[in-house]
């Protein structure tokens, strides 16, 4: 895995010429909450539709 700076090149590279400040700092942000969920799921840290449905009926 590439370090910070080299993901963040990459990362700035990849964005059209006029892309804003915030359109390039969403990438990573983004990236980074797919990782979390990926590593979530990887460890067991889930909750079923099920589990959602009966939540939302307690509130």
């Amino acid at each position: 895995m590439s370090n910070i700076k080299e993901k963040m090149t990459e990362i700035i590279q990849s964005q059209p010429d006029d892309a804003t400040y915030e359109e390039i700092m969403r990438e990573p942000a983004f990236e980074r909450m797919v990782e979390r969920g990926l590593a979530d799921s990887r460890n067991g840290r889930v909750v079923s539709n099920e589990e959602r449905r009966i939540r939302a009926w307690q509130k």
